[in-house]
Parts: structure tokens; C-alpha cells; sequence
């Protein structure tokens, strides 16, 4: 492993120096940023390539942990992995095991039971609205995220609620009572009949023509070469899902990291229609402090499709904390809650993509 790593280390070496010009370009300043910009991200794509080679050779070339360290370091067994995802299961029945590909199965998971799946997970919003929203139009207090009064816009200051008392007895300063009713509007007498010892009530009927016509669901309806079926019919929807509210999906799987002995997340994306998201339409959907981190884009180890994924460098040391956590408070750390807490930790990274996770667990 250790020559493996001088030669991962050699080869970044040679990388960096054939993209890292000699000598500094001689267009614009600001050209030349982005040139640095750009090389620098093909730089730490090609490092990650390197690493992850050296990742999947220690891997296939260790044995198999089988001694559990959950409470020492965070990380899990395969046998616990299971033990974890069999919990997800049971509590979450949109979270599935699948095999996989037979070719890419992992010898120390079950066949059936290479890694976790839900699909058709709604993203309703992008990331950077919600960015937006939390920068400029809340603020927090004693945890919690609340609208900030003196923030421009409608909670500005002056646009205090008010109570409804207030709205219809102050008419002088308000812009209108809420509800206002005509004068005279049940003695009006035209072309009403009269009721016994009593003021004539209004006539309707232009009000009910005029509702015909604006209500589609009496208008009338014709059905081949019969005529229409009278006011009292109903329009058949054309496009009966005209009204939905289309969203973008993905699928999210699990899979179990052999090298960080961690769990890991791919997010699988699909748009409003349907078709694949591209990555740089998915980072979208992440934190932009994490894409740049944290996010990668890598073959899919039970399927080869090319998915956009958490790397799981940091995943133990976050169990780690959760766990020492537990033990303060007088919990017993149980690592068949991993998954829930680490989808507890992922839902901070991709907070829009709604899948289900929650569950009372003391952290």
C-alpha cells in the first residue's frame, strides 16, 4: 500500500507539471484566472482519479474487516452494513435492497443484498434558492430559523400583522374593509318577485348566465354527433394531469464502502420529464460549500453507470462524533441506526431531495 501510494503521489507529480504552464499566458489578468481556475479543477479531477485507483487496488487486495469498531472509530462490517440496511428496510419501506449486477457483486455482502435503493425521490427547489432564502430572509434564534422582520420585502418593518379588529373598524388608514356590502343590495326591486309582507329579493339570472359562462363544469357538453347534454353537464378533461405540478426525481442508493468501511450516497437524477440530469445539473441540488469537496462523479460499483456521489472520506468521523455523543449522554450506540444517522448527515448536503429517514434517534 505504501508503494502504491509514492507511485499515486509520482503520478499527480507528472500530472501537475504537464497542465501548470511554464510561464504565465499572455492574455488579460482576468483570463488568466480562469485558466488557473480551470486547470486547477482538471488538477484535483485528476488526483481524485488517482486516488480512487489507489483506493480500489488496497481494496481488492486487503481482507475483509470482520471485527466490529463502531464505537471506536465509526466504522461499520459489512455484516452490520446489512444489519443497518435490514433496519432502513423495516422502518422505511421506499428504501429496497437489489442485487445489482452479477458481474460487480461484492463477495462479502449477501447476492441479494448489495446495496439500498429508493426511487422517485421529489426535489421540488434548487439549492441556491434556498441559499438565497436563508441568506437574506430569515435570521436565527435560539436554533431555530425564523422570518427576519428588518430584512426588505414583505417582512419588512411597518407590515406588522394586524388583528382583524383593527382592519375593519380602522377604515380611515387601511386600504378597504375586507368585505363590503351594497346598500340596500336585499331591497333593490328589480324585476323581483315579491315576497309575502316583505321587500322584494334581486334577480340572479344575469348573474347565473354569467357564471355559466365563465364555469367550465356548466358549460354544456357534446358528445359525438348528439347535442349538448344542457347546462348541467360536464367537461371531460383532455389532460387530466394539466395541473400537476411537475418536479424534478432521483434515485438514491447506498452501497458499501470497502476501504472507508463507511456507507456511501449516489444520487441518480431525472428532470421534469424525465430525462437524466446532467452532473453539473444535479450539483444544483448540493450545497455549493460541498461540490467542490466533497462531490464526485464516479462509476456506479454495482451498476458501472457514471452517478453523482458523496464521497464517504469524512462519513466515519462524523459516526464517530454521533457515537461519542450517545455514550455521554448514557445511550447505548447501536449501529443498526448507521444509516439514519448517516442520512441525517446527507440531508445537510443535499437538503431539497426529500427521501425518508426520520426517525426519533437522541443525537
Amino acid at each position: 500500500a505504501t508503494l502504491l501510494e509514492q507511485e499515486g503521489l509520482w503520478a499527480l507529480s507528472v500530472v501537475a507539471c504537464k497542465a501548470w504552464p511554464a510561464k504565465p499566458s499572455p492574455s488579460p489578468l482576468k483570463g488568466y484566472k480562469v485558466a488557473v481556475y480551470e486547470r486547477m479543477q482538471a488538477l484535483g479531477l485528476a488526483g481524485h482519479r488517482i486516488g480512487d485507483a489507489y483506493r480500489s487496488v488496497v481494496s481488492k487486495l486487503s481482507t475483509t474487516n470482520t471485527e466490529s469498531r463502531f464505537i471506536e472509530n465509526g466504522t461499520l462490517t459489512p455484516e452490520e452494513f446489512v444489519q443497518a440496511g435490514d433496519q432502513l428496510t423495516f422502518k422505511f419501506p421506499t428504501w429496497q435492497w437489489v442485487p445489482g449486477e452479477p458481474s460487480r457483486s461484492a463477495s462479502y455482502l449477501p447476492p441479494e443484498q448489495q446495496y439500498l435503493i429508493t426511487r422517485n425521490v421529489p426535489c421540488k427547489v434548487r439549492v441556491r434558492a434556498l441559499d438565497y432564502v436563508l441568506d437574506h430572509q430569515t435570521k436565527s434564534e435560539e436554533e431555530w430559523l425564523v422570518p427576519d422582520i428588518n430584512a426588505s420585502g414583505s417582512g419588512a418593518v411597518g407590515d406588522e400583522l394586524r388583528d382583524v379588529d383593527d382592519l375593519t373598524g380602522d377604515q380611515g388608514t387601511s386600504d378597504g374593509p375586507i368585505i363590503m356590502a351594497q346598500e340596500g343590495f336585499l331591497d333593490a326591486a328589480a324585476a323581483s318577485v315579491p315576497s309575502a309582507g316583505g321587500p322584494a329579493l334581486p334577480d340572479f339570472s344575469d348573474l347565473d348566465a354569467q357564471l355559466a359562462e365563465q364555469d367550465p363544469a356548466a358549460a354544456p357538453v357534446a358528445v359525438g354527433n348528439d347535442e349538448s347534454l344542457g347546462s348541467g353537464g360536464y367537461l371531460i378533461a383532455d389532460a387530466p394531469d394539466a395541473h400537476v405540478v411537475r418536479t424534478r426525481s432521483y434515485d438514491l442508493s447506498i452501497t458499501y464502502d470497502k476501504y472507508y468501511q463507511t456507507p456511501r450516497l449516489w444520487l441518480f437524477g431525472y428532470d421534469e420529464v424525465g430525462e437524466p440530469l446532467r452532473p453539473e445539473q444535479i450539483y444544483e441540488d448540493v450545497l455549493s460549500e460541498y461540490v467542490s469537496k466533497t462531490v464526485t462523479v464516479d462509476p456506479h460499483p454495482l451498476t458501472g453507470t457514471p452517478t453523482v456521489s458523496i464521497h464517504p472520506c469524512k462519513h466515519a468521523l462524523v459516526m464517530k462524533k454521533v457515537v461519542q455523543d450517545w455514550i455521554d449522554q448514557g445511550i447505548q450506540p447501536r449501529h443498526d441506526l448507521a444509516l439514519f444517522v448517516f442520512l441525517k448527515f446527507i440531508s445537510g448536503v443535499v437538503p431539497t431531495i426529500n427521501y425518508d429517514f426520520t426517525m426519533d434517534i437522541e443525537f
